[in-house]
């Protein structure tokens, strides 16, 4: 017998951030927050839009296993996370050094922290 659909698991193509001209327009038009293991570089877009995430990882955090795993946690913190968003943004998460051997909890904390700082995210009750 077959289950009930759950939520995706992963993010569809039209919701992930790919060309280098995205990338660029999120840096020279939006705005920055740095705090904990990640940046935070985003782009409100007009409502009805659909939110969108690229995610950065330089050669200065490791080797391919190391920024493969920063990638993933900021991934997974941004999908469990993503219906908080007040309002649709392009979104681009910088890994900084420090994300290096950390947990999903931990990631978690500093990303949830930057939408509270950059009031992006739901108001805390």
């Amino acid at each position: 017998m077959a289950s009930a659909p759950s939520a995706p698991r992963t993010l569809r193509r039209r919701q992930r951030l790919k060309s280098g001209r995205d990338f660029l327009r999120v840096k020279a038009q939006g705005r920055r927050m740095a705090h904990g293991c990640l940046i935070a570089n985003w782009l409100v877009l007009p409502p009805g839009s659909a939110s969108r995430l690229g995610v950065v990882t330089g050669r200065a955090l490791g080797g391919a296993v190391v920024r493969n795993r920063a990638r993933r946690l900021l991934r997974e913190t941004y999908r469990r996370h993503r219906h908080e968003l007040r309002q649709p943004v392009d979104l681009v998460l910088v890994a900084r050094s420090s994300i290096v051997g950390r947990k999903l909890a931990e990631v978690e904390k500093d990303y949830l922290e930057v939408l509270q700082r950059a009031r992006l995210g739901a108001e805390a009750a």
